[in-house]
């Protein structure tokens, strides 16, 4: 089966600005390399992924959640996955991702970094890849890992990845992940 990997990122950008170019090139990288696309199925970042993904001949699955002004995911995503709440939908974001990708974005892209993280720092889940892509993320992850040191998490940075570019970002999930059982 191939891996899944999940991208996380701002549902707020649109097409022709970089951050919505860099990830619909991510989405391509990934279908390309075999690996199925999985988001919050919505505009923006999730947009991009799976249009990429879908252009490429690749797999896409979107996890959506009743939320106002939204009706369903996107029409790039194959496989819509619903859930009742934020919460729930998080978790099931969380729970498909063989590896996670983590963009540009605000809150919620930061809430879904966060949950990602705190279940590998706690052993909460098998350790795989969470990978950032560009600086933007860079001065949370360096924060926590100075502030939480007194805590004696240790090097808790040591389980987020950033990488400058999807084409290095794809490069990562490859060298990092055995290849697929099939």
């Amino acid at each position: 089966m191939p891996y899944v990997v999940t991208i996380f990122g701002s549902a707020r950008v649109v097409p022709g600005q970089s951050e919505y170019e860099s990830a619909q090139q991510l989405g391509t990288l990934l279908a390309k390399s075999g690996f199925v696309v999985c988001n919050g199925g919505y505009a923006g970042v999730m947009e991009a992924s799976a249009k990429g993904a879908k252009e490429a001949g690749g797999e896409t699955v979107g996890v959506t959640f009743p939320f106002v002004g939204r009706n369903g995911a996107n029409r790039w995503i194959d496989r819509e996955i619903r859930e009742p709440d934020l919460p729930r939908r998080l978790l099931k974001l969380v729970e498909l991702g063989d590896a996670y990708v983590i963009l540009k974005g605000g809150t919620g892209t930061l809430l879904e970094l966060a949950c990602v993280w705190e279940f590998l720092n706690k052993g909460l889940m098998q350790e795989r890849p969470a990978i950032i892509v560009g600086p933007f993320w860079r001065s949370v992850v360096s924060t926590l890992k100075e502030e939480l040191a007194w805590e004696g998490a240790g090097d808790c940075a040591r389980y987020i990845t950033e990488v400058s570019t999807p084409e290095e970002c794809v490069r990562e999930l490859m060298n990092r992940l055995p290849p697929p059982i099939t």
